[in-house]
């Protein structure tokens, strides 16, 4: 039996120590905050509440195999799954609207041709068709092995078969998300349907590699689930888990530095001056804390690749709303409101004129649950923006969102009872990341700047895991990155993922 100390209680730190501890390991979380969970927060006030970090659960298969290794009680004996129908509304700059169905291709492609005009369908159809096969070839290397020790092939290799497109005489192939909807799609609102896939992870999508079509496919292939109650139940059974696997929980207990011994991970120093032994150490921080942590040490092997934080990393603004009137019948969970001027939010993101968007895309969540509101004639709703790290967040800024999202609630002014924000600052405050960088998923080709540090660092005994770390952000790759470090330490160097 190891005595192993976790570095954060996040989703993939918490999914690491439960799988650890199942194997006969003795396994103590040291976190900074008063709970768990991360970026997986939860805001109450006046008997409402609100999820601050993820809204929905893809991938619920990553949860699922978590609560069936670690447990006799399944996932579903934890917390209320409930698959959303539909799967998204979309507002479009045009005025155009359009509702497409939970994991239906032939749904979504009828709702398009109806929303959209004949041909934009089958257009979007197979658009998804090649994205599978993207979703195939990248699969298993991205998510459910660790990252490969000759991870160039990934970074050079485009797994996307993206369609000839005769352009200025010469025949090319889309290398970017943005020119997949330009050239592919040929539908400046279905570009935006896909570009929004991309915006929600903070990608740039004239940057970010053909690759990522694999993020609207996996929303179509296993569909959107929302967790009753909240995703933060979800962080809520985890957690519970962990104790019932007889996983320690010290909270308030700030680990200051990083205990090395014989040039090998040996243990973590805690704020109060003491001194926690350990075989191994799982750190669940962001980059800039683990440096801290380690003093600077270098901790990537030759041959690995550097953190994420080369390229810019947005944030999220949250718009809290507390709303007189209950949820009208038949309102969608989710509604996407897309910006009239996307070049200029994405220059306002990602560096060419840093601020606050004059025309965000806002997403809209309104849960059927009566779990988050104080009674059937009141309702909660969330709004969710893009923004840039570590920005300031105006009043201005806020008056023009839920500008924005009476396109989505049109009487939203006259329901309000009052709105909290959650900035950046909220979110570096609950997560450490400077800035309150959200880290986005790994992806192929783009020359690796969309994949993360591997799980094993270049200090013996020392383990990555969570959004910072292979396979990178979103709630079911933090999950798979708690089974590929669980599997490095149990099996060892030679673990290649679960067959």
């Amino acid at each position: 039996m190891a005595r192993i100390a976790v570095i954060g209680a996040g989703m993939g730190a918490m999914a690491a120590a439960a799988r650890l501890a199942v194997a006969g390991h003795r396994v103590v979380v040291y976190e900074r905050a008063a709970t768990y969970g991360g970026a997986v927060g939860r805001v109450k006030r006046d008997g409402f509440s609100f999820d601050t970090g993820p809204g929905l659960l893809p991938l619920p298969a990553v949860y699922r195999d978590l609560f069936v290794k670690t447990g006799k009680e399944p996932l579903e004996a934890c917390v209320e799954l409930v698959q959303v129908d539909p799967s998204s509304h979309h507002v479009f700059a045009d005025g155009t609207r359009v509702s497409l169905p939970n994991a239906s291709r032939a749904g979504v492609v009828a709702a398009l041709d109806g929303a959209l005009g004949a041909g934009a369908g089958e257009r979007w159809g197979d658009f998804l068709v090649r994205a599978r096969e993207a979703w195939d070839r990248t699969r298993r290397p991205l998510l459910e092995e660790p990252l490969w020790t000759d991870w160039s092939v990934l970074a050079e290799r485009e797994p996307y078969p993206a369609v000839p497109h005769k352009r200025l005489l010469r025949t090319r192939r889309a290398t970017t998300l943005a020119e997949v909807g330009a050239w592919e799609l040929r539908d400046p609102r279905l570009a935006a349907l896909l570009e929004s896939h991309a915006l929600a992870y903070g990608l740039d999508p004239r940057a970010t590699p053909a690759a990522a079509a694999v993020l609207p496919y996996m929303e179509h292939a296993f569909g959107s689930w929302y967790v009753r109650g909240g995703v933060r139940e979800l962080a809520r059974a985890v957690y519970e888990r962990c104790v019932a696997r007889r996983v320690e929980f010290r909270f308030g207990a700030a680990v200051e530095r990083l205990v090395e011994k014989d040039g090998r991970a040996a243990g973590v120093e805690l704020s109060d001056g003491s001194v926690a032994e350990a075989d191994f150490v799982v750190a669940g921080v962001a980059p800039g804390a683990l440096d801290r942590i380690a003093s600077g040490a270098a901790l990537r092997g030759e041959g690995e690749v550097a953190p994420r934080g080369e390229s810019i990393t947005p944030s999220r603004l949250s718009v809290l709303l507390a709303l007189r009137g209950g949820r009208p019948q038949g309102a969608a969970h989710r509604t996407v409101v897309h910006t009239a001027d996307r070049e200029g939010e994405l220059a306002q993101l990602f560096g060419e004129r840093p601020g606050f968007p004059a025309a965000p895309t806002v997403t809209v969540l309104r849960p059927d649950d009566p779990s988050p509101v104080p009674d059937a004639e009141h309702e909660a709703v969330t709004l969710t923006v893009t923004v840039a790290p570590g920005l300031t967040v105006s009043g201005a800024d806020v008056e023009r969102v839920l500008s924005l999202a009476e396109r989505a609630i049109p009487d939203l002014r006259d329901r309000l009872l009052w709105h909290e924000t959650r900035t950046p600052a909220d979110i570096a405050g609950a997560t450490g990341a400077d800035g309150g960088a959200v880290p986005a998923p790994a992806l192929a080709a783009a020359d690796g700047r969309l994949l993360h540090p591997a799980n094993s660092t270049r200090m013996p005994g020392l383990f990555a895991v969570g959004g910072w770390a292979h396979p990178g952000g979103g709630l079911p790759h933090a999950g798979m990155s708690g089974a590929l470090v669980a599997g490095l330490i149990v099996e060892g160097p030679e673990f290649r993922g679960s067959q």
